[in-house]
């Protein structure tokens, strides 16, 4: 396959700003977005922080009052990323042909809140059948957004969504790689949005021992890598790429932000919520990008880490790398920024692809905040607390969820034409 694939466009809602360049600075700042959750009372809650999005306004990009009706708050943040990025790329319905520009995202929808729910069950109890607005499940559903997306970019090429969690839209980054390359489309949409700060979600992972609850020090709560880490902390937002056939890019005199040379995924069933502690799958998953992208290990300049400040999955990923990258594996800056945004879940690869892809741009890796005490089991160089200037060729994101999915990305700067 001999269509390369090139980023044109970049739009991002994070817990560390409502757009790109707000969110970049925070990250190189080290600056956590975590905090006390605001969305609904929480103080039962054995974790009662989250990493929210702050200051955002869906009318700034949406002003059909009764579309932003059935988009849930995770797909708000979808569709806004989606028209920052459409918009960083310069690309305007109608100087483009929709039958070839398509939608591959990410997102695992909304839940019902408690009273919701509540009086479901009741109705179910008292058998009467539960009355509900039709708007609230289409509102719940993980490809609303994507279809608005869709419709305001007239995007008619393929439509995916992926519900993978947390290896969601690394996966759809991986598969608009994929149509570009076979020929199915010249331009595509793709990323994840997700916002999982719910009670249904909340109750859930906290059932799962699998937040921390560090409640009295939000900001010190994330900790990958950490030897006192003891959990994740939820967050939401978006990340949406422009991906791009080169050629295409080229023709039309687009900015050129890096190019995506390789996807690897794979499977492995170790635990529905847990990695097996050698990093099988993640092994596989990083050893396939790098045959993809035809690099050797030692081309890696910098690793951003799945890195969920979790004990189990920041040792198994650590295990994956080592296995992966041998000694050079001791040379290479691998960092986790959930430790300053949070777990986006569907959108979490999404916005660390975007860091990979700055870091290409700007010579300069963001940090892993809150490392203070080594695990003797997590040995690598972490870039601890600092952001620091490395010159960066080639850039790894990993990407591994619940239930064995993992994924791998791998971009590369791009020295043609058109360079940001």
């Amino acid at each position: 396959m001999n269509r390369r694939a090139v980023i044109t466009g970049i739009g991002v809602i994070s817990p560390l700003g409502c757009d790109l360049e707000k969110t970049w600075k925070a990250a190189l700042e080290g600056k956590s977005g975590i905090g006390p959750i605001t969305l609904f009372d929480a103080s039962t809650f054995p974790c009662r922080i989250g990493a929210e999005v702050q200051d955002f306004n869906i009318d700034s990009f949406i002003s059909d009052k009764k579309l932003i009706k059935f988009l849930n708050r995770g797909a708000q943040f979808g569709v806004a990323s989606a028209q920052m990025a459409m918009a960083d790329a310069d690309l305007h319905a109608g100087d483009y042909e929709p039958t070839r520009t398509g939608i591959s995202l990410s997102s695992i929808g909304s839940r019902p809140n408690l009273e919701s729910l509540n009086s479901i069950c009741r109705a179910i109890e008292d058998s009467v059948f539960p009355v509900s607005s039709p708007v609230s499940y289409i509102n719940q559903d993980p490809n609303t957004g994507a279809s608005v997306i869709a419709m305001l970019a007239n995007a008619r090429g393929p439509n995916t969504v992926v519900c993978t969690a947390c290896s969601g839209s690394s996966q759809t980054i991986g598969t608009a790689l994929r149509m570009i390359q076979q020929g199915d489309a010249d331009i595509m949409i793709t990323g994840g949005y997700e916002s999982m700060i719910s009670e249904i979600d909340l109750i859930s992972f906290s059932l799962l021992g699998a937040l921390s609850t560090r409640n009295e020090e939000p900001q010190r709560s994330s900790r990958p890598f950490d030897r006192e880490r003891d959990g994740f902390v939820l967050g939401e937002g978006a990340a949406v790429v422009i991906l791009e056939e080169l050629s295409h890019a080229l023709a039309r005199g687009a900015k050129i932000y890096a190019e995506l040379i390789g996807y690897g995924c794979s499977m492995n069933f170790y635990s529905i919520t847990d990695t097996p502690p050698d990093g099988e799958g993640a092994t596989q998953a990083m050893e396939y990008a790098l045959l993809d992208a035809n690099l050797r290990p030692k081309d890696v300049d910098y690793i951003n880490a799945h890195g969920t400040s979790t004990p189990m999955n920041d040792r198994s990923e650590t295990a994956a790398i080592k296995r992966v990258f041998g000694q050079y594996a001791y040379h290479i800056p691998v960092s986790s920024t959930k430790s300053m945004t949070g777990h986006l879940i569907s959108a979490a690869g999404g916005l660390e692809l975007v860091f990979c892809i700055l870091s290409l741009c700007d010579s300069i890796v963001p940090p892993t905040i809150n490392y203070e005490n080594v695990d003797p089991k997590c040995d690598l160089d972490y870039v601890p607390n600092d952001a620091r200037v490395v010159k960066v060729e080639v850039a790894m994101s990993n990407s591994f969820a619940f239930g064995g999915n993992n994924s791998s990305l791998v971009v590369k700067s791009y020295r043609g034409g058109n360079n940001v």
